[in-house]
This record gives C-alpha cells, structure tokens and sequence, in this order.
C-alpha cells in the first residue's frame, strides 16, 4: 500500500516540493497539504490539474491546527516540513508534535528540490524575512543589463488566488500585475521589477515556469521569498544577513542552510545597525562559512522631501511580511522618521479595523508600525480603513509598491524607497566579473 503522507507549508515550497518529488510517485499518497502563516489559504483543494493523475479529485488544504486529528483520522505515516521563515525550536516543536501522534518526520535535503537549469542561474537569498532580498536581486539584474546579458527574474511563489490558473504567470507591465489579480504581497516583489523593465516569473509550477523563463533568459535570477533556500540549482548563491537582527543567522529555518551553502554573503544595513551586530554577524559567517566571499552593503534610504515630517505625528506604514513572521519591530519608514525629526510615531494598534485588527493580534510582537498586509479585498479595503482612521499629520509609506495604486490614501502621504549599495570591496559586480565563465556562460 502506498505510504501516506502530509506536507505542512503555506501555500509555496509545499507545492513546490509535491510538484518535483511526490506527485508521480505511485508508492506514495498525499492526503493533504496543511497551512499556516498566510491567511485563508485552508480551506481550498490542490486542484487535480496541479496534482496529477493520481488524484483525480485534487488534495484538500487544511489548517495547520487540524494536523494531529489528521494524522489519527487517516492513519498518516510520514508528515514533511515544507515552510520557511521560522525558529528551530518551532520546527522541533513542530517535530515533537508529529512524532507524539506516531508519524515520522522529515525535512527535505537541500538539493533535492532544486531543479536543473539550462542556462545559468544566480540565486538571492537570506537568513530572514526582511534582509533585504529586494534590493539585491535588483543590484544584480541591473549589473548583468549593464554587462549585456538579459535577465528573467523567478519570483519564489505566492500564489494566494487561483492555483490553477496561478501556474505559471508572466508580467511584462504593471497591468499584468492587474490581470492576475495579485496581492499587495506580490505587487510588492514584482513592482519594482518591472519598472526596471526586467520580466519576471512566478506561479505554482516551477518546472513549467523554468522552461518559460529560460526560453528567453541568459541567466536566470532566482529572487527568494522569506528565508527559503533556491527551487533551482544555482551557479552563484547570494545569501543576505541582517545586524539587526544579530544571532537570527544561526537559529532560523532554513536561514542556516542558505548561510552554510552561499558563494556570496552580503551584510546589509551596516550604516544603520550597531557595531556590535555587525561583528556578530561577521563572527557567524567565519564560523559556519569561512570561504564564502563578504560583501559590506548599505540600504540607504531615499526619500524625496522627508523635511516635511519634522515635527509632524506620523503613521508609518511598512513592508507586511518583515513585521509579521521576520519579526522586524521597525524598518526604513521608521528609520526616516526618526532621521528627519518627526515629533512622534503614532500607535495605529487602537484604530486598527477587521483584519488587520486580527493581524496584530496574530503578531504582537508588531508594535506602533502598521503592516501593509493585502493578502484579499477584505484585508485591503481594512488596511484603507485602518489608515483612513488613524488620528496623524502624515503617512509615511515604506513599502516597495505604490499603495496609492491600490487603495485611497485621503491623508498627506511621504514615501521611502531604499536600494543597496555596496561600502569598500569585493562589491557584487566584481563578484560577478569573477564567476565571467559561469554566468556568462549559455
């Protein structure tokens, strides 16, 4: 009889790793995906068109909080982690939980889910939500547009909507953004891509969106979501850690695996973080990863008129995902803030309407910063509510997409974007001329 088993995830690396490692297995049966992390992502079916010939009727999504009656009720033999962006306690309690119902537990090996690319492929990852992928793959692309060789960006996956018609997407333009109907959480990544003028890829199926992307890529640029590790093999491998956040290199998973596996470390946000973090960090990475190349980097903030906040009681509004499971209490909104003299942040946690209420209760550890969460229509129209209701002078919006696209700010509004720039040598680009035979290579 075929083995029975349950993928824990949330809504990405437990698709992706059913995709290449169990969906054709006749030995083999997944009863059911659960999930966490992301909101009303349970409840829905790994639909049938996704999940191949042995399940006809797809593979129900359940609540993480179902697993132990799952296991019990279905007499599950193995549960595979398959989530990122979280403590190693949490994965042993987690393993703890499941071992106690009398399954067995498993974590899937680095490179058994990596898929094989025919072109080269530079991956960018991090130790954290929040170390600043974003800006970095952005450096990369714009080393190798300058070199001229034409990159496809391959977003880590955040498909929130309709998984059938999410596996393999393609955005050319800020309106395929629109047709796909996609969350603030992916017009985040996405955005800034595509003003740039890179095409970037995501989905459901990376084997499928692998085979687009390379059709017309000269290498491809892995972008990676929370601190999961690469869905393709790369040829250079970038891993961010954080000061901030100083010893979150050693104990989240799978953050250690990107800081043991990296070609390249970049140490971003050093202007900002305090000397103690940085040797923290630099003391990581010569134990764990002593032949890895560093790189010194900034996230300097760019801010078009910031004088106005001085003096001002500002609402700040930040990246989603940071707040929420990276566990970051502040980030560049606050940072120029303070930088530009504003007389006071202010707590939006007693105005905060519907969801974005629960949010805060999800995540207390958020503080007086307001989430920029939009994982559905609800929550968005809440997160207009939330700010709409906020007693402030200003909002300071410090996310990486325009949400004046999305919904209607009625208040005076400042935005903060950031890039990286690299402090002293080796920078990235001479990184990259150094692997010339690898990257440049079709």
């Amino acid at each position: 009889m075929a083995r029975k088993l349950v993928i824990m995830g949330a809504a990405g690396r437990d698709f992706h790793n059913f995709n290449v490692l169990f969906r054709d297995r006749s030995d083999v049966r997944v009863v059911a995906f659960t999930a966490t992390q992301i909101p009303n992502i349970e409840g829905r079916r790994y639909p049938p068109a996704l999940a191949g010939k042995h399940y006809p009727e797809g593979i129900p999504i359940l609540a993480e909080a179902e697993l132990p009656a799952l296991v019990e009720r279905e007499k599950v033999e193995e549960v595979v982690f398959s989530y990122s962006d979280v403590s190693h306690q949490h994965v042993m309690e987690k393993a703890s939980e499941v071992v106690a119902c009398g399954a067995d537990f498993r974590l899937i090996g680095a490179g058994q889910s990596m898929l094989q690319a025919k072109v080269p492929v530079i991956a960018v990852c991090a130790v954290r939500t929040g170390c600043g992928k974003s800006q970095t793959t952005r450096r990369v692309a714009q080393i190798l547009k300058n070199h001229g060789r034409r990159a496809v960006v391959v977003r880590h996956p955040m498909p929130y909507g309709d998984l059938e018609r999410q596996r393999v997407q393609r955005f050319q333009s800020l309106e395929d953004m629109q047709k796909h109907g996609c969350t603030i959480e992916e017009m985040e990544e996405y955005e800034p891509h595509l003003k740039m003028g890179f095409t970037v890829y995501a989905g459901v199926d990376y084997a499928a969106i692998l085979a687009e992307a390379q059709k017309e890529a000269q290498v491809v640029l892995w972008d990676g979501g929370n601190n999961d590790i690469p869905f393709f093999k790369p040829d250079l491998w970038i891993t961010l850690v954080d000061p901030h956040r100083p010893g979150h290199e050693l104990s989240y998973f799978p953050g250690r695996v990107n800081l043991l596996r990296a070609d390249v470390i970049v140490i971003n946000k050093i202007e900002t973080a305090s000397p103690e973090g940085v040797d923290a960090v630099r003391a990581s990475i010569l134990r764990l990863n002593p032949k890895a190349a560093v790189v010194d980097a900034a996230s300097p903030l760019l801010v078009e008129g910031g004088q106005v906040m001085a003096g001002k009681r500002v609402l700040v509004v930040e990246d989603g995902p940071t707040l929420t499971h990276g566990e970051m209490k502040y980030g560049a909104g606050v940072m120029a803030a303070r930088k530009y003299g504003a007389a006071s942040i202010v707590d939006p946690r007693p105005y905060a309407k519907g969801l974005i209420r629960r949010t805060f209760e999800a995540y207390p550890g958020i503080g007086q910063v307001l989430p920029a969460v939009g994982y559905g229509k609800e929550q968005i129209r809440d997160l207009e509510a939330t700010i709409e209701a906020v007693d402030c002078d200003l909002v300071v919006v410090a996310t990486p997409v325009d949400l004046t696209r999305i919904i209607k700010i009625g208040k005076p509004m400042l935005r903060v974007g950031y890039e990286l720039q690299e402090i002293g040598k080796p920078d990235l680009e001479q990184i990259l001329r150094a692997k010339e035979s690898v990257w440049r290579s079709t």
